[in-house]
């Protein structure tokens, strides 16, 4: 909606319908909401469904020209649920064909120019393209600004504004911090717009007698005779005899002689129990067990493959390249002629929803264009606060759960000093430090390490029924990253 100081202004305060006019254009199935600010009374224009295109687009109320004066791009943005993948940015819309009306906004709308961010992926940054017509074919051509800044990561309200100026500078802003300046007409943007004087003649056949290579074998050098190049790069040590002692008959492991089938082992359902295997103990007091084999040493007769030394090439005549031409597309200019907007446009996908947009203004007044960041920049200390309000509270709640950590680590750690708990103290002491690492990571297995400790308290102290306790590790991939311990 125009206002007396704004080419144009948008602040979606008033319902939309009439004046946006949303994409029926097939696959845009995105549903474009008015809905109030999380924490404030305005409204914005919010992306409501996940996973969906999006278009909707608005004439203005006059055509903005580049021409003598500044052109000033800016909106706000929150993207109140975060991003992952998707676009946030507006399209300034040129004159479309005959008959174009705003319900037909897609993907190959022709535009002047594309601002905002934009993330997927290794992709994220603040877009800036314009597409600009080529004076001598007529065709337009999209430059992109190199090196774009990335866009805020948070939840809160941000201004994006971008100053478009006479002397062919753009300077992009994100919360009235500058992060970059660019010249239109420049390499900072690819392709550049003013194109090569000349170029590579596409006629232009690289001959066949053209030698490239800067080194070649050299053609008279000769193998030598006593070069074998199926000689082994190792060899067995023959003078290598085996150590006295080595136990040739036994086994490197063996079953574990501690190990005791338990109780719930089910032959039918688990099949039959074997003992884990254990290193064999003759192995590690003698010099070693099994087949004794004659170890490797470096075969001195290994000379691998025969390459021919390189030498300089007597041909070589330098990389080719092809002959330049004029280029029949060069023109040359001193200031940018940006094609007039005539419409704003948002077309984009993204995967998350809650992406809202608010306060869109165009205007030639740079004070006026302040004014506006002023609103922002309430808006934001409000947002800012509450999340420093957010932190603080979620500090509090880890703070009270790491002093209850350490009550029940002090409870458990006690009690595997009671007196009549000694024969399992060191037992006892191994599990609760590596359940107590578990609560750091997952509080839900508190109970279960509870249940096991008194299970071991009550098998300790039954005595004919005793068997021997172990800790041991489970690789569990599937919590925290990690391997939980626990007592079996």
């Amino acid at each position: 909606m125009p206002t007396p100081m704004a080419i144009f202004y948008e602040s979606f305060e008033e319902d939309w319908v009439g004046r946006w006019h949303p994409s029926n254009k097939e696959g845009y199935q995105g549903f474009w909401k008015r809905a109030k600010i999380e924490g404030h009374e305005n409204y914005g224009l919010l992306v409501s469904e996940k996973a969906r295109k999006y278009g909707i687009a608005t004439i203005l109320p006059e055509a903005v020209e580049f021409k003598d004066k500044p052109v000033i791009l800016q909106y706000e943005l929150r993207l109140q649920n975060g991003i992952e993948c998707g676009g946030s940015y507006l399209k300034f819309l040129r004159a479309q064909k005959d008959g174009w009306t705003p319900d037909q906004l897609d993907n190959t709308a022709p535009y002047s120019i594309m601002f905002g961010p934009d993330k997927c992926g290794a992709t994220n940054k603040v877009h800036f393209i314009f597409q600009h017509k080529n004076p001598k074919t007529g065709s337009y051509r999209e430059h992109h600004l190199k090196f774009p800044p990335s866009p805020p990561n948070d939840k809160l309200s941000h201004v994006f504004t971008a100053f478009v100026y006479p002397n062919n500078t753009v300077s992009i802003f994100i919360d009235e911090i500058e992060k970059k300046t660019a010249d239109l007409l420049s390499e900072s943007f690819d392709p550049p717009v003013l194109p090569p004087k000349t170029i590579p003649d596409p006629e232009d056949k690289k001959p066949e007698d053209w030698d490239e290579r800067v080194k070649i074998p050299d053609p008279e050098a000769v193998k030598p005779e006593d070069w074998d190049e199926n000689a082994p790069y190792e060899i067995e040590d023959l003078d290598a005899t085996k150590p006295v002692g080595w136990l040739d008959d036994e086994p490197e492991e063996i079953d574990d002689p501690d190990a005791i089938k338990p109780e719930d082992w089910d032959d039918d359902e688990d099949g039959e129990w074997e003992p884990p295997k254990v290193r064999n103990p003759k192995c590690e007091d003698g010099l070693g067990c099994g087949q004794w084999m004659r170890p490797k040493k470096k075969n001195p007769a290994y000379k691998g493959k025969w390459y021919a030394p390189m030498i300089d090439n007597p041909a070589y005549k330098g990389v080719w390249k092809a002959r330049q031409i004029p280029n029949p597309e060069y023109f040359h200019m001193e200031k940018l002629n940006l094609e007039p907007v005539v419409a704003l446009g948002i077309e984009i996908w993204t995967m998350q929803d809650g992406i809202l947009f608010d306060n869109i203004l165009i205007t030639n007044d740079e004070k006026i264009a302040s004014i506006y960041r002023e609103q922002w920049k309430a808006k934001y200390d409000i947002e800012k606060e509450q999340q420093k309000k957010e932190e603080a509270e979620k500090a509090a709640r880890e703070n009270a759960f790491v002093r209850m950590q350490n009550k029940l680590f002090k409870f458990l750690y006690d009690m595997a000093e009671l007196p009549s708990l000694a024969p399992q103290r060191e037992m006892l002491l191994v599990c609760v430090y590596a359940y107590y690492a578990l609560l750091m990571c997952f509080l839900g297995y508190v109970p279960q390490m509870l249940i096991r400790l008194c299970e071991r308290l009550i098998a300790g102290t039954d005595r004919n029924n005793r068997r021997k306790s172990s800790c041991c590790f489970v690789s569990d991939w599937n919590y925290c990253g990690g391997c939980f311990v626990f007592c079996v």
